[in-house]
């Protein structure tokens, strides 16, 4: 994990003058909670290599790897404010930093946009919501792997009733037709998506 506290540091050198070692900390702690087993630091890092692919696509890539960082900071899948939360921490956290203004408010609707429960608004919140879907296009063993990470997330859940709403969620994605937004990323992940997808709601 040196290689993404090493990252972190990188991006909060650009964006404020004080230390980050405690914010980093609290992530750090958050992501390892013991319930997660998809929403970690891998995923994290996942998105960051996604990030570093498409990231050319950003208007404010700052802010959307801030966002990045935070955007499943908090999570319980008992809850369904888990973004609004997440978001509430890093208001907390870059205001700690002495950031405010444009580019934390910038942050906080990125953040927010991770829900998925509205079309992205801009640019940016659409490249953050094809960078946190990406795991539908990943290779066929992974995204097997992602599937039993998300049932142990939602362990509490009587089987039956968890693969209907599993399969209520993976019919929303598949029908929608187009799951990514950007031209590039569509072009890559939309066809290993589909297929994974398919696969997932036919076995």
């Amino acid at each position: 994990m040196d290689d993404l506290q090493q990252r972190f540091d990188r991006l909060l050198k650009n964006v404020s003058t004080k230390n980050s070692s405690l914010v980093w900390e609290a992530l750090h702690t958050a992501y390892q909670e013991s319930h997660r087993h998809y929403h970690t630091l891998h995923h994290l890092a996942e998105c960051f290599t996604l990030f570093d692919r498409y990231g050319y696509l950003a208007h404010n890539p700052l802010a959307v790897e801030c966002a990045l960082w935070f955007h499943d900071a908090i999570y319980d899948p008992k809850k369904s404010d888990n973004e609004h939360q997440s978001a509430l921490l890093a208001k907390k956290c870059l205001e700690r930093l002495g950031v405010f203004g444009d580019f934390q408010q910038e942050v906080w609707e990125l953040i927010h946009a991770t829900a998925h429960q509205y079309p992205p608004k801009n640019n940016d919140e659409a490249l953050i919501i094809d960078i946190d879907l990406g795991i539908l296009g990943a290779s066929s063993d992974r995204f097997s792997q992602y599937e039993h990470q998300i049932r142990a997330e939602y362990g509490w859940v009587a089987e039956l009733l968890y693969h209907e709403k599993r399969q209520e969620v993976l019919e929303h994605l598949y029908n929608k037709g187009n799951i990514y937004h950007h031209i590039p990323i569509k072009m890559d992940l939309e066809p290993l998506a589909h297929a994974n997808m398919q696969q997932a709601l036919t076995s």
